[in-house]
């Protein structure tokens, strides 16, 4: 794999999101509002068992919030792996001297940055909503955060390398991840669910990155709730996550250039 073609699609990924703002306005604006209405609506309602003192449904809620911005933005970059069939710039890349790694990494590694910086300034408010934040803490955050788009990424990246329409695509992101997500401790602990949702929750990789994220907004503090597993076991499912999904993308981009090629727009009519 040389680092040249990666560079080269990696710039062409955030080139292409600076040209549509309005990508980073949706994937940013949707989450938001969601935690102020289902944040607000609970609020008075939600009390966290062992949780400390005061701890209010949009402060507890609020982590949730920036996976799920990270979470859109993975699924909405990832569909450019599809727009880039039907233009006719994959095949052009497929037929270029470079190796199907290299286009794996350099379309893994853009949108994992694009889906780490969207979710990053949601991050750059969390003192408003925990006052225990820290610069510290925000570097932390922002780490995880990345380690966690790059597991979502990669296994978007390999959803769609598959799928021959958007339609398809989204489909199988509202089946497969919208409810991993919401079965991830986001909406609500996994100590006050029923057993069956409990333990699904704990098989749930993305689980343990609301986890993660949650106890680094909180400065890693051994007072705060740990409701599913400490940050170190987060962390450590998390990159395991990340490595296998990943390796998903690696092995089905191997696989179709063994099978028969990426079809584009003009070549399927």
């Amino acid at each position: 794999m040389t680092l040249l073609p990666v560079i080269t699609l990696v710039r062409r990924e955030l080139l292409r999101f600076v040209r549509e703002r309005s990508r980073m306005v949706g994937v940013i604006a949707s989450p938001i509002l969601f935690w102020i209405v289902i944040g607000s609506g609970l609020n008075r309602s939600f009390q966290e068992q062992g949780s400390p003192p005061g701890l209010n449904y949009l402060e507890y809620f609020f982590p949730g919030s920036i996976v799920l911005i990270v979470l859109f933005a993975a699924i909405f970059s990832s569909i450019s792996v599809i727009e880039d069939r039907k233009e006719g710039f994959m095949q052009s890349v497929l037929v270029a001297p470079i190796s199907r790694l290299s286009i794996a990494m350099g379309k893994i590694v853009g949108i994992t940055l694009l889906a780490s910086l969207q979710g990053a300034v949601l991050v750059l408010a969390s003192p408003l909503v925990i006052p225990e934040t820290t610069i510290g803490s925000l570097f932390l955050t922002v780490v995880t955060l990345f380690l966690l788009a790059l597991g979502l990424s990669s296994l978007g990246f390999a959803i769609a390398w598959v799928m021959s329409s958007t339609q398809g695509f989204h489909a199988i992101m509202n089946l497969l991840l919208i409810p991993m997500w919401m079965l991830s401790g986001a909406l609500f602990p996994a100590s006050g669910a029923s057993d069956w949702v409990a333990a699904i929750m704990r098989w749930n990789p993305l689980a343990y990155g609301v986890a993660a994220v949650r106890e680094s907004l909180y400065g890693l503090q051994p007072q705060h709730t740990r409701d599913l597993a400490g940050y170190g076991t987060s962390v450590v499912v998390l990159f395991f996550f990340s490595v296998l999904a990943a390796a998903l993308a690696v092995w089905v981009v191997s696989r179709r250039e063994k099978g028969r090629p990426i079809q584009t727009q003009g070549t399927a009519e």
